[in-house]
């Protein structure tokens, strides 16, 4: 048969269907009795013809898949066939249950070779993902077993085929479609002598089931990230800092923003209000202003109804150390820190910085957040603790004066949303401010970068700012394509790391007060 002869078109079975359907179904099940009865196929119509999908070529039905919904819990464990089937020969559609069952997917023999057989599994997982239904299920023949049963149990033979060893027309082809082998089913089909009674049970997750009862509760899955590339300019007050920061959040928030982002140490123009020839007291003082920014910046979080990622600020504790620490303001008003990490040299050698010791992936009502200070995000282990924690969006305010410095931070940044399958959002500063110290230059480009895969731009760029200028960027980031890519992509990073052969872990601190590193 030539390509050129196929007009092939998906649909739904009819009830008038049935004559055909019978010739198709006793070709193909010809070794285990056959077609089912009309009534038996005319009731599974009637109680679920979403379920219930042809191919048919030129009105010749070529491949069908029959399908019915169950509980989840109960055949997601050890059952048998007749377990779907009452009396008269009725398939059991449960219409409340939460998972489809695959019964049956037939495809003319001489129709085999054009892929018809993914088309309607395919078509399975669309219905399965639109009826937001937890997962596809199936009772799934060996029937090549017989021909290795002498010499392998079913289990050394399912693991042969998995391994692509042996081949099995019916298993094969299940595991080439994303499905996993989750038990081996015991007399599910007695009559199936070629399959000697066994059967696997596949099983194939939505990733994007969201359970009823807490749909009006989940997060939003569209996302709109606003962030400031903040111009570094001379401030005669804190009141004048404060008002082009709410200016900002308001414009922000006009936009329907779910997040206000802005650099790293934003707010450090204000040293110039203080002596600089003592860069120590300079930067405590800087240090004193930050109670009231945190206050102020969340009360704008919660009046302008957008969570704000203050940047960083300098926070001295009670016993006189500082650390650069960023702000995560939620519009409900609760506040939480993320400190940097890693401290650059110019840091400790100028300022007398200090490291933070907790990292943290933030549930927010608009995803799971992460935050790396500038240096931070040129460590990698770091994004890849927070990735397992299943974070969404990296933020990554940064501070950096030269290009070079620059190109370290967007490059790592970039790589961490490959690596970890995440949004990674980049906010940094620009502009000249000589009259203060270690402030007299900055350069910066704005990013927001995705994965690498066809889901999302083909550079992985999702928006950026025009070089060295002040402006705000924004970018809407879809949620559901990371579950997607996850789970699917072209490469799946996180789920192929050979962790039989590495892995990552965060050291348990209280080693410091005396216990023995080498047990954590």
């Amino acid at each position: 048969m030539s390509i050129d002869d196929l007009h092939l078109n998906l649909r739904n079975l009819e009830v008038e269907d049935y004559a055909k359907l019978k010739v198709l179904m006793d070709v193909v099940y010809n070794d285990i009795g056959g077609a089912w009865e009309k009534h038996t196929i005319d009731r599974l119509i009637a109680e679920f013809p979403d379920g219930q999908i042809v191919i048919e070529d030129e009105g010749r039905i070529v491949g069908v898949a029959l399908t019915v919904l169950v509980d989840y819990e109960t055949f997601s464990n050890p059952h048998k066939y007749d377990d779907l089937i009452g009396n008269r020969e009725i398939i059991l559609n449960n219409a409340k249950g939460d998972a489809l069952y695959g019964l049956d997917v037939l495809i003319d023999p001489a129709y085999r070779g054009y892929r018809l057989g993914r088309r309607l599994y395919e078509a399975r997982k669309d219905l399965c993902r639109s009826m937001n239904l937890r997962a596809i299920l199936a009772g799934g023949r060996i029937p090549n077993y017989f021909e290795h049963a002498a010499e392998l149990s079913p289990t050394q033979y399912i693991d042969q085929v998995s391994r692509k060893e042996i081949y099995d027309p019916i298993l094969s082809f299940q595991l080439a479609n994303d499905f996993l082998v989750k038990r081996l089913l015991k007399k599910y089909l007695p009559e199936d002598e070629r399959s000697q009674g066994y059967a696997t049970l596949l099983e194939w997750n939505n990733i994007l089931y969201e359970p009823v009862a807490r749909v009006l509760e989940s997060r939003k899955t569209q996302v709109r990230v606003g962030a400031v590339q903040w111009q570094m300019r001379e401030f005669a007050s804190v009141e004048q800092v404060l008002q082009q920061v709410e200016f900002y959040v308001d414009a922000m928030a006009d936009y329907q923003s779910d997040f206000a982002v802005f650099p790293e140490l934003f707010n450090t123009p204000l040293m110039g209000l203080t002596d600089q020839s003592d860069q120590i007291k300079a930067i405590h003082f800087l240090a004193g202003f930050t109670e009231r920014f945190k206050t102020e910046i969340s009360r704008m979080a919660i009046s302008y109804n957008i969570n704000i990622i203050a940047g960083s600020m300098m926070e001295e504790d009670s016993e006189g150390k500082l650390y650069n620490v960023s702000y995560l303001c939620h519009r409900d008003g609760n506040i939480e820190r993320q400190a940097k990490l890693h401290i650059t040299p110019q840091e400790r050698r100028d300022w007398v910085v200090e490291g933070g010791d907790e990292l943290r992936v933030f549930e927010t009502d608009a995803g799971r957040v992460g935050i790396l200070i500038c240096y931070d995000v040129e460590f990698p282990e770091l994004p890849r603790l927070l990735a397992e924690q299943e974070m969404d969006i990296l933020f990554v305010p940064f501070w950096t004066d030269t290009k070079n410095s620059y190109l370290r931070v967007r490059h790592c940044s970039q790589a961490r949303a490959i690596e970890n399958e995440c949004y990674v959002v980049a906010c940094g500063s620009v502009g000249n401010v000589p009259s203060i110290e270690n402030l007299d230059i900055q350069y910066a480009q704005s990013s927001v970068f995705s994965p690498s895969d066809f889901a999302f731009p083909h550079d992985a760029v999702m928006s950026e700012t025009t070089p060295n200028t002040e402006m705000v960027m924004f970018s809407d980031l879809d949620l559901t394509r990371l579950r997607v890519v996850r789970s699917e992509g072209s490469v799946t990073n996180l789920k192929d790391r050979r962790k039989d052969l590495f892995d990552l872990r965060w050291r348990d601190w209280s080693w410091k007060s005396g216990a023995n590193p080498d047990s954590y």
